[in-house]
């Protein structure tokens, strides 16, 4: 039986994660946003009544870690790009909060929407209230929580035994990461956030750098035990490449199996996973980095119990300063999250986009 929402014609999502795969998820499905909860007009897709996004704020390298360790709050950056991505593009205040002041002394570095953040909070007296606050000033389609309000660090037990702290030096570490552990240990999460998972109809986990931007929310209990007892439909947004120091020579049921082990519980239903090719242009200049296209290992992926959704979902961007780069399409990628939650779990997931096997 579906949820009752879902028969409404709209649905409840939380989209968690970090870093650029979230923000590029979440300017996909606000366009699915409804303020009035009402079904889209040709019946085909639901629309999306309430979205919500829980977001890691464990990152303490550039404007946000130094806003980190002198004003002990947690990492704002992440929390900025998808107040950005679920706001009007063309509104001027989007292209003043993601303004950068060029290097330099006092000012140098910073990200107006960093010290927005940090300002707001101040006046507030809480981090919650401050997104909250600015998410309303930039009027998104959807709601903003930090995992956690605590000023949690990450530390990585790494496969020679020896132990890196801080994100920065996670990821620029050459060792591969056996273990991610948070401070402190029981960090809480905002109640807020537990509320939204507990009302979804639809939670999605991914993309993003599998260590530092999927797997802290997962560090923090409270939310890994609220996503095992919900009752929504759980896909795993599966990354486009591997990362360097992050996830090379993962697969993509390698990904699921890390996420499974930090959260102490297994809990997908779905997993989206990229079949389109690279160009070979595209694949050199990853190739130079030691990066591949993540294996769509669709055998592996349903021996977990979780069911593959193979999809047509890169796109090649030119980036301004890095060239030629892969993202998600994050239209195909909405369109295919909102279809799985219109089917039954019974269905034949080659019936969604055709056959796509």
């Amino acid at each position: 039986m579906l949820p009752s929402s879902e028969r409404r014609g709209w649905v409840r999502v939380v989209a968690m994660g970090g870093g650029t795969g979230l923000s590029t998820l979440l300017h996909g499905l606000k366009h699915y946003v409804s303020p009035l909860g009402e079904a889209i007009e040709n019946g085909v897709l639901p629309a999306i009544s309430e979205l919500s996004a829980i977001v890691t704020v464990s990152d303490d390298g550039g404007s946000s870690g130094r806003l980190r360790k002198e004003l002990n709050l947690p990492a704002p950056g992440d929390i900025r790009n998808c107040i950005v991505a679920l706001s009007h593009e063309e509104d001027l205040l989007s292209r003043l909060f993601q303004y950068r002041f060029p290097p330099g002394e006092g000012l140098g570095g910073h990200n107006f929407g960093n010290l927005f953040l940090s300002a707001m909070t101040a006046i507030t007296g809480d981090f919650s209230q401050a997104v909250k606050h600015s998410s309303m000033i930039l009027a998104t389609r959807g709601h903003i929580y930090p995992a956690t309000t605590a000023n949690a660090q990450l530390y990585a037990i790494m496969d020679d035994g020896s132990v890196v702290r801080g994100e920065t030096s996670i990821t620029a570490s050459n060792r591969r990461i056996v273990e991610l552990r948070m401070a402190p240990a029981n960090a809480k999460a905002l109640p807020a956030a537990l509320e939204a998972i507990d009302g979804a109809d639809l939670i999605t986990i991914g993309p993003g750098s599998l260590f530092t931007s999927l797997v802290p929310n997962l560090l923090v209990r409270e939310v890994s035990r609220a996503i095992v007892q919900s009752h929504a439909v759980k896909v795993f947004v599966c990354n486009l490449m591997t990362q360097a120091n992050e996830s090379l020579g993962l697969s993509a049921s390698d990904h699921i199996r890390a996420l499974y082990k930090h959260a102490r519980h297994e809990f997908f239903d779905y997993a989206l996973v990229n079949q389109t090719p690279a160009s070979p242009e595209l694949a050199r200049k990853y190739a130079e980095k030691g990066q591949a296209q993540i294996e769509p290992d669709m055998e592996q992926i349903e021996r977990l119990g979780v069911r593959p959704v193979p999809g047509e979902y890169l796109l090649e961007a030119m980036h301004p300063t890095e060239g030629l780069i892969a993202r998600h399409d994050t239209h195909r990628v909405a369109q295919d999250l909102l279809k799985l939650i219109t089917s039954d779990r019974d269905v034949n997931l080659s019936a969604l986009n055709g056959v796509r096997r």
